[in-house]
């Protein structure tokens, strides 16, 4: 049934999924009390204090949850809406051949991003954590497989299919701002708060020499598309596994300036996994 409905969706027009996805934002954040106070606690860390701006990253939520089926279903139609200017950075980073980590927080549409870099840039194998029931897991890794897009589980077996990729001189895709499970992050400061981050990414760059770029797919206002931006990290990749995660969310914060209202605001951030020691004050 919820495949039927992203198809559904899928065939209307972006500035009606958008519409709709404003309304659905603003429900849920007068509808959940505990939503809209992690939403207002999260971005205030960063600055973000009034009240109207997280009304706007409500509805920012919504629009990005509705969009997704048009992204998933009528690729083609997304990837025609979409533009960037500063592809160079990829480019050069595909260049010097030793792969490239696509970090792509949970910014704009960054379902959007992976395929834009697939349809741009070449293969592609993105990091993903599999829904425990069996429908939904068929309907997210069909719906994010493409052409030059594959999918790694979050697993062992995944992160071997990843380091491949890498060694191959391709792309992979990981979303760096994901809550880790226990023993797989470390405590590193986002927005001034210890957040529980993820090891793989500096991991896999100083592993393999890999370029880190910073993605994110910008909505923009009328329903024109998506601008997708790119930075690159600056090297070299720090040596311990907290200095490297301070490095990416550093990296994570300048992108998320660039469009903040965009951010999802409302994921529970920094929740520690359970069993996880609390971070040292």
């Amino acid at each position: 049934m919820l495949l039927t409905l992203y198809r559904l969706l899928a065939r209307l027009p972006l500035g009606w999924l958008h519409g709709m996805g404003r309304m659905l934002g603003r429900v849920v954040y007068r509808s959940s009390a505990e939503y809209a106070e992690r939403l207002r606690a999260n971005a205030a860390l960063a600055g973000y204090r009034d009240e109207e701006f997280a009304r706007r990253a409500a509805e920012s939520a919504g629009e990005g949850a509705l969009e997704i089926p048009r992204v998933w279903f009528k690729p083609d139609q997304a990837l025609a809406q979409c533009r960037s200017d500063d592809w160079d950075v990829v480019q050069q980073a595909h260049d010097e051949g030793k792969g490239i980590l696509l970090l792509t927080p949970h910014l704009g549409c960054f379902e959007v991003a992976a395929r834009y870099c697939a349809h741009r840039g070449g293969p592609i194998t993105v990091l993903y954590r599999p829904p425990r029931k069996a429908w939904m897991a068929q309907l997210v890794e069909g719906g994010r497989r493409g052409p030059n897009l594959d999918t790694a589980p979050a697993n062992l077996q995944g992160v071997r299919q990843l380091v491949r990729a890498l060694r191959r001189g391709e792309a992979i895709g990981i979303l760096p701002d994901q809550v880790p499970g226990n023993g797989e992050g470390v405590w590193a400061p986002f927005f001034g708060k210890p957040a529980f981050s993820m090891v793989l990414p500096g991991r896999l760059a100083a592993q393999t020499g890999a370029a880190v770029v910073l993605v994110a797919a910008e909505r923009l206002s009328g329903a024109q598309g998506w601008k997708i931006h790119f930075a690159r990290l600056p090297g070299p990749v720090p040596e311990t596994a907290e200095d490297q995660a301070t490095w990416v969310n550093a990296g994570m914060e300048a992108m998320i300036r660039r469009c903040p209202e965009q951010y999802l605001w409302g994921y529970n951030r920094y929740k520690a996994p359970k069993g996880e020691p609390p971070p040292m004050r």
